[in-house]
């Protein structure tokens, strides 16, 4: 017989052992079920269970009882079957647990001291318990430490090996799926997922003032945008947003009753849903995605400078132009970011790695058509209207940034300069996506192109202070006589984070909204339309706020003879 062999047989108690009383890494809590019998005492009797419910409890039951031994209160190596607190010396099993304790070290118990031998376990635990032993087997093996053996030993062994041969290759066939299948998700950690993220906007809001306040009534609106954000990589979203809102901006007068061709105080809210009687529509389909080091934005409609281009102008700004930012549209963002969209695309690179001068700054340059979609004659994504994008940005650690931002636009049929991409789509009047500016400084009379420039910077000297502001200025060549006009615009804000309550923020803000002088046919007004503004927006919830506020316009369409208006709203925003 060879030496192999010789020495299996020597440790075929161990195995015998086992047969009777598994390790308890095999022992199994029973199932009220189909629970299984197996007493070794004469006339044994075994009720297997249910083959389905085996395939679903054997690889959980094998895992947790295989992290019982690691947990941190596990016991050392039990060395004395006297160290089982429920196995007594007149148990019957009790000389075949010894000699498995105390000579081969097959057994480890439970980290509370316990061997539970009485506890009923199924046929793949028995032959997980089985498996444990041969690996003792194995290491008996290669020290040589036993020194007999008898036939009979020989025979119970191979016996076993074939009784529970299907057991433990089905066991150690389902451990390998397992493995696979746990290295496929490593792999491939992100699958195609989409998300809702939806906004809810309620607000009640009027206006005062001698003539505008009779011209209108309080109003109760809403807007309600539903985002679907899709990723492919886990780095890249598509934007699919849908919009439906009812919401629109107060009609300004002048001291006569007579309507005032102006954006001013335009909302938020009122702005971007959809054809104002609650028709739902798509709004926004833009992907973004890194290429390299660059971030590219491709947008397919609804594209605004605003998505891809630092606005530098936390608190007030929201990305979605709704509902958690500032109240007005002229407080959120420089105008600047209002002149074109639609389709395009657009690059965000950054130019350093960190120290230096270019450390943490980067380019950001973009495309956008309004009339993209349009295959007629001066339209197009190249000949009808446009606005290209390029911007510098820096910034200083992570208290101060800055941008110098310059936009050149081209209008076709004429409309509006700060149209947000609105191109052909609606006529010469403050509709549509119109948001910012006197008559004086956004009418096009006719076709034309503008130069545009703005800074704009913001400064957070504590984690619940922060300062920011813009400037810009906008140079307009028209194809008419006297279409030549230039117009300016500025604005500074601060905000007060956590103010009264983690999540609230109050904002104060003032400027002068887009104005331009000395225009013949579209205003009569030389004076500056400034704007104050104040909001409170408080945290009701993860998911609700409600934000008060009062927008005061003084000089509405560059006139002082006009009456100022003052619009109070309270608005009350659902994101989910």
């Amino acid at each position: 017989m060879s030496s192999i062999l010789w020495k299996s047989l020597v440790v075929s108690p161990a195995v015998l052992g086992a047969t009777l009383l598994v390790s308890a890494t095999a022992i199994a809590a029973p199932n009220k079920t189909t629970e299984a019998s197996l007493v070794a005492q004469p006339g044994v009797t075994e009720v297997a269970q249910q083959p389905e419910i085996l395939a679903q409890t054997t690889i959980d039951q094998v895992n947790r009882y295989s992290n019982e031994g690691s947990q941190s209160n596990s016991q050392s190596q039990v060395t004395s079957v006297s160290q089982f607190s429920d196995v007594q010396p007149t148990d019957w099993a009790f000389q075949a647990l010894q000699s498995l304790v105390e000579r081969y070290g097959c057994i480890a118990g439970y980290p509370n001291a316990t061997y539970r031998g009485n506890r009923a376990l199924t046929r793949y635990e028995f032959a997980a318990g089985l498996n444990a032993c041969l690996d003792r087997v194995n290491e008996l093996i290669a020290t040589a430490t036993a020194d007999l053996v008898t036939k009979q030993d020989l025979a119970t062994l191979q016996r076993l090996q074939e009784e529970f041969s299907a057991e433990l290759a089905t066991l150690r066939g389902r451990v390998d799926s397992l493995e696979a299948r746990t290295a496929e998700l490593e792999a491939n950690q992100f699958s195609t997922t989409t998300k809702l993220v939806g906004e809810a906007i309620f607000a009640v809001s009027d206006v005062f003032g001698e003539n505008t306040g009779d011209a209108n009534n309080t109003v109760f609106q809403n807007r309600v945008r539903l985002d679907l954000q899709t990723s492919f990589t886990g780095r890249d979203v598509l934007h699919t947003r849908l919009a439906a809102g009812n919401a629109q901006a107060f009609s300004l007068v002048d001291n006569g009753g007579v309507g005032i061709n102006s954006a001013e105080g335009t909302q938020t809210f009122q702005v971007g849903g959809g054809t104002g009687n609650n028709s739902v529509s798509i709004d926004r389909l833009t992907y973004e995605a890194p290429v390299g080091p660059a971030q590219v934005y491709l947008a397919a409609t609804g594209g605004r400078h605003s998505h891809y281009a630092a606005v530098n102008n936390p608190y007030f700004f929201d990305q979605t132009d709704g509902g958690n930012g500032a109240l007005s549209t002229f407080a959120s963002e420089s105008p600047i970011y209002r002149i074109g969209g639609g389709a395009g695309i657009a690059l965000n690179l950054p130019l350093g790695q960190g120290g230096g001068i270019l450390g943490n700054s980067s380019i950001t340059a973009g495309y956008l058509a309004s009339d993209a979609n349009n295959p007629g004659v001066g339209q197009g994504l190249t000949n009808g209207d446009y606005a290209a994008l390029g911007q510098l940005n820096f910034s200083v650690g992570d208290r101060l940034a800055l941008a110098a931002t310059y936009v050149h636009a081209y209008n076709g049929t004429g409309g509006n300069l700060f149209d947000s991409g609105a191109g052909s789509n609606v006529n010469n009047t403050f509709a549509g996506n119109v948001a910012v500016g006197t008559g004086q400084a956004n009418t096009l009379i006719n076709s034309g192109s503008s130069n545009s420039y703005g800074v704009s910077a913001a400064f957070r000297p504590s984690e619940k202070l922060s300062v920011s502001g813009f400037v810009s200025y906008h140079d307009v060549t028209g194809s008419g006589i006297a279409d030549d006009f230039e117009a300016w615009s500025y604005g500074a804000g601060v905000a007060l984070a956590d103010f009264g309550k983690q999540g609230n923020v109050l904002g104060i803000f003032a400027g002068a909204q887009p104005y331009s002088f000395n225009r013949v046919g579209v205003g009569a007004g030389n004076d500056v339309p400034y704007h104050f503004e104040g909001f409170y927006k408080y945290r009701v919830s993860d998911n609700i706020s409600v934000t008060p506020g009062v927008i005061w316009l003084t000089s509405p369409g560059q006139s002082s003879e006009n009456d100022d208006a003052i619009i109070g709203t309270l608005r009350t925003t659902f994101t989910f």
